[in-house]
C-alpha cells in the first residue's frame, strides 16, 4: 500500500540518474522507476576508468539493464576536463591520483546541465554515506552540491534516509519512506535489494577507478612531471606493460602477454618506435617521446631481457616505426641494476630515485 502511495505520487516527475554500470548506481535507478519515476541515467566516460570503456570489475555496460527495466541511457565523454581536474584537482588528491571530490562535483554540474536540457526535475546518484573514505562522507555531500550549483536537487535513495529531505522529497515527488538507510562498506543490504528486483548480472565489489590504483597513479603521476599535456595514446599506454623512464623526454614500455603486444602495436604512431626479438618468444616494446641512439640501444636491451633469449650473451632485436624500414640491433640482455634504475615503479624506493633523477642528480645511464 505505501508503494502504491509512493507511485501515485510520483506522478509524471522526471529524472536525471548518474550510472556508472555498478550495483548502486543500477539499483538507485531500480528504485526510482519502482516508485513511477521517469528517469534517463547518464553515464560518464573518462579516460582512467571505472567506465564501460575498461571492461573493470566496478563496471557494466548499463545497456542491457536499461532495455531489460525500460530506462533511457545518455553516454558523455568528459575528455580535457576530467584530465583538468585530475592534474589539478581544487579539493585534492586521495591517497594516490584520485581528485574523488572534484570528480564529483564536475559529474554533477555536467548531469545538471542535461537535467535542464530535457526538463528533468532533479539528480539522482548511488552514493552510500560512509562507502567511499573521500567523497562520501557525511559533510562531503553539502559540499559537493553546493560547488556543484545542485544544492536540495540531488537524491541519494540508498541512504537518503539518513540525510536531509532533498526538494524532490519536499515536493512530494517522491515519498521518503520509500527510500533507504544504507551505510557503509558493507554490500549485503545492495544484494538483498537486487534480488527483490531480480537483477543479477552486477559487478563484484572493487576499489574504484584506476586513479585509486597505486601502481597506475605512479605511472601517471610521472607521465604528467614529464608531459604536462598528454595525448590520448599516452593515456591509454599507462593501462598496460612494464615502463622505463630512459630520459626525460622518453619513455619505453615493455608488453608482458600477447594482448598487450597487440595493443602496443595497435597504439603506436609513427613518431614511435617498436621492438621484437624475432623467433622467440618476444615482447613489443614501444619507445615514445622523443628518443636518442642510446636510448633505442637501451630499448632493445630490454627487449632482449624479456624476451625467451635473455640467456644469451648478445641478443638481435628487430626495430622499426610504423611505415618505416626495420633493421636490427645486437645487444646483452638489460641487467638487473639498469632494470631498477629505469623502472617506472610504485616504491619508495623508485619515488626517491625519480625525484632524484628530475633534480638532475642521478640521470638515467644507456646500457654501454
Amino acid at each position: 500500500m505505501q508503494r502504491e502511495k509512493a507511485e501515485r505520487k510520483a506522478g509524471n516527475a522526471k529524472a536525471v540518474a548518474l550510472l556508472s554500470g555498478g550495483l548502486d548506481s543500477t539499483l538507485a535507478v531500480l528504485v526510482l522507476l519502482r516508485l513511477g519515476i521517469d528517469v534517463t541515467a547518464i553515464t560518464f566516460l573518462t579516460h582512467f576508468g571505472c567506465d564501460i570503456t575498461d571492461n573493470s570489475s566496478c563496471s557494466r555496460d548499463p545497456m542491457p539493464v536499461a532495455r531489460e527495466f525500460g530506462f533511457k541511457v545518455k553516454l558523455s565523454h568528459l575528455a580535457d576536463k576530467f584530465l583538468d581536474i585530475v592534474k589539478n584537482p581544487a579539493f585534492g588528491h586521495g591517497k594516490n591520483m584520485n581528485p574523488c571530490i572534484d570528480c564529483r562535483i564536475l559529474m554533477l554540474k555536467e548531469a545538471k546541465v542535461f537535467m535542464d536540457l530535457i526538463g528533468a526535475d532533479f539528480l539522482v546518484t548511488g552514493e552510500v554515506l560512509g562507502q567511499r573514505p573521500m567523497s562520501q562522507r557525511r559533510e562531503c555531500f553539502p559540499l559537493v552540491d553546493r560547488e556543484a550549483g545542485v544544492e536540495g536537487l540531488v537524491l541519494r535513495p540508498l541512504s537518503a534516509k539518513l540525510l536531509p529531505p532533498t526538494v524532490p522529497e519536499l515536493k512530494g515527488l517522491v515519498d521518503r519512506e520509500a527510500l533507504y538507510g544504507f551505510r557503509g562498506r558493507t554490500r549485503k543490504p545492495q544484494m538483498a535489494l537486487a534480488a527483490e528486483f531480480g537483477l543479477t548480472d552486477y559487478p563484484s565489489p572493487a576499489g574504484g577507478c584506476l586513479l585509486t590504483e597505486p601502481s597506475y597513479a605512479f605511472r601517471l603521476r610521472d607521465l604528467l612531471l614529464h608531459n604536462p599535456s598528454p595525448g590520448v595514446k599516452d593515456l591509454h599506454l599507462l593501462r598496460i606493460g612494464r615502463h622505463f623512464r630512459t630520459s626525460p623526454e622518453c619513455k619505453v614500455i615493455v608488453g608482458r602477454n600477447r594482448e598487450e603486444n597487440d595493443r602496443i602495436v595497435s597504439l603506436a604512431a609513427a613518431d614511435d618506435t617498436l621492438l621484437k626479438v624475432e623467433g622467440v618468444g618476444s615482447p613489443v616494446t614501444i619507445v615514445t617521446g622523443t628518443a636518442s641512439g642510446a636510448d633505442i640501444i637501451t630499448a632493445a636491451s630490454l627487449t632482449a631481457r624479456y624476451s625467451d633469449a635473455k640467456h644469451l650473451p648478445e641478443v638481435e632485436t628487430t626495430v622499426w616505426s610504423i611505415g618505416g624500414a626495420p633493421y636490427r640491433l645486437a645487444s646483452p640482455p638489460a641487467p638487473e641494476d639498469l632494470i631498477e634504475r629505469l623502472r617506472i615503479a610504485d616504491s619508495k624506493r623508485a619515488d626517491k630515485r625519480l625525484r632524484a633523477r628530475d633534480r638532475g642528480r642521478a640521470p638515467a645511464q644507456p646500457v654501454p
